[in-house]
Formats: C-alpha cells, structure tokens, sequence
C-alpha cells in the first residue's frame, strides 16, 4: 500500500474543507432562507411545546427501538457479531456520518477497524458492509413503488409521481437481476464484473480518471464469500431490514399524530409515501447524514395542499423527527 505523498494530503484537505463549507452552505440557506418560508419558527415553536410528556416519552422509546432495529441487520449479515458490538459500531458510524462532510465514507472506516479488532476478517467485514448496503438500497428502491400503489388505491396521483416510480421499478429489477446473475455462477459474475467496470472506466474517462480493472475477479471473489451466508440468512436479513426501514416511518408517522397533524388531513400512506421519496434524496451525501436536505424534502412533500397552521405542525414533527433519529445517535 501506497503512502500519500505531501501534495496528496492537502488536496484531500482541501476537498475536506471545500466539502465543509459547501454542506454548512446548504444546511444555513435551508434553515433560514427556505423553511421560515413554509412556517413561522415561533409557530413551530408553540406547538413543540405543546406535546405533553407522555408523547415525548413514547416518542423517544420508539426512537430507541428504531436504533435497535438496525443491530438486527448488522447481526444477520455478519455471523458471530453480538448486539453490544453491533450496537457499538453503528452508534459510532452513525455519530461521525452525521457530523462530518463525507462522513458516511469516514464511518465505514471506523466500522472496519471496530470489527478487525473483534477478530473479523477483512473478505467478512467487507461482505457485511455490501450486503447491508445492496439490501438496504432495495428496500429504499421499492418503498416509493409500494407507497405510490397505496396512493392510487385511494387518491389521484401526480403523474411526475408515476414516471419516477417507473423509474424506480425499472432500477430495481434491474438492480434485483444483476445481483441474482452474479450469484449464479461464477463465469456470470466475472462477466458482469469486468462489463460493469468497462462501463464506470468510460465514464470515467470522460472527466480525465485511470480506468477500473480487477472487477470481474472481485465480483467472483463476491460470490464465492455471499453465496453461503444468502443462502442462510436471506429470509432473516430481508425482515430484519424492513422492521428497520419501517421502524424510522413510525418515528414520523407518531411525531406527526402526537403534534396533531389527524389522519384527515396527511393520511398514513401520503407520511409513507413522503418517507419514501425523501429516502431516495437523502442517498445523495450533500450534507452530513442529509442534514436540512431531508427537512425540507419533508416538509416540502407532507405541506402540499394544507393551510398554515398545519404547516406548521408538520415542521414541528419533522423536526421533532429528526433531533429524536439524527441527533440522539449521537451522544
């Protein structure tokens, strides 16, 4: 393994520092340029104010099992990790993904060195992590398809809504297909591997970068490592996922009815439907841990077609929402 030379480490600063200023940027303009716009603070305000303790209490329990959920998925991708250590390693990971630019990639690292200490080795942490993250992003995937047929079922639905949900479906089939392909044999693997990296090398060439080798043989290795631990633990990983995905909905969906936001006026499918898309988004690492991104795409997306002092209500639940996921991992 290379050192970084001197030069090297202070364009990585430098990318750091443009990074920090560019999300804090983003998160300053949201808050006070674009959220005062959808609802006054000071009405916001009152009505957090107005929870009860009870609705405080239940909300942070369930906040607690939504942090809970997730040392499932990490115990059923890697075999012989216990919940304290899964618990460890998430809170930690999180903490930093939520605080500092390019924090998710920072965060696995800090993964990596707590599961190498617990004896893991390299080719199983590395399993863990891609596994993890391919069925967390089919589940993101299928959720705003599930959401948009709800919607149907029950209200007109815009047709910008359908296209992207088409689109949706199509990424996940595909997505769905070329997982299963690379699974089934170890010629199909190497061959998808090496097409792949032929297609990221000419995108990349396209902005001046070396081309991408050695991915039909990793594809292969991927295979070989995954195929055992799917074949076990596909059905446990799959439920264990969803519980946790649907466990932060319920985090909104309770924040929203405790600060009187009724079924009447934002149904339980438009919160589902909403939580979906937002999910989407918040892939994108504009901020740290999608920090005023996904606010504003809640709120933006739960306001539609309300009168103001709802409005308000709904940015008091998102809120609520997001210091109970986004900060309490934290401390």
């Amino acid at each position: 393994m290379t050192t970084p030379t001197d030069a090297e480490r202070r364009r990585a600063l430098i990318k750091r520092i443009v990074q920090g200023v560019i999300s804090l940027a983003v998160v300053v303009g949201i808050f006070v340029g674009v959220m005062p716009r959808i609802a006054s603070y000071g009405d916001v305000w009152d009505t957090i104010r107005a929870m009860t303790w009870l609705e405080v209490t239940t909300l942070v329990l369930i906040g607690l099992w939504n942090l809970v959920t997730y040392w499932m998925v990490l115990t059923a991708v890697l075999p012989g990790l216990t919940y304290p250590q899964a618990a460890i390693s998430n809170q930690a990971s999180t903490a930093i993904a939520n605080t500092l630019p390019a924090g998710g990639a920072l965060g696995v690292g800090v993964t990596y060195a707590m599961y190498s200490s617990w004896g893991f080795s390299g080719a199983d942490v590395t399993r863990s992590v891609v596994v993890s993250g391919i069925w967390n992003n089919f589940v993101k995937l299928g959720l705003p398809i599930v959401a948009l047929a709800l919607l149907a079922l029950t209200e007109d639905v815009n047709s910008t809504l359908v296209v992207a949900s088409l689109i949706g479906l199509a990424m996940l089939a595909g997505a769905i297909t070329v997982f299963g392909l690379i699974l089934k044999s170890d010629w199909l693997a190497e061959r998808l591997g090496n097409s792949l990296a032929r297609m990221v090398s000419w995108l990349r060439r396209l902005v001046r970068r070396s081309p991408i080798t050695g991915w039909g043989e990793a594809a292969v290795r991927f295979r070989n490592n995954t195929s055992g631990l799917l074949s076990d633990r596909w059905l446990r990983l799959t439920a264990a996922t969803l519980v946790s995905h649907l466990s932060l909905y319920l985090v909104l969906l309770v924040a929203l009815r405790h600060v009187g936001v009724a079924e009447n006026q934002v149904s339980w499918i438009r919160v589902l439907a909403a939580f979906a898309f937002v999910r989407l988004i918040s892939a994108l690492p504009v901020t740290p841990g999608g920090l005023g991104v996904v606010e504003l795409g809640y709120a933006a997306a739960l306001g539609i077609g309300v009168d103001d002092p709802t409005k308000a209500q709904i940015v008091a639940a998102v809120l609520v929402f997001r210091v109970i996921t986004y900060f309490l991992p934290i401390p």
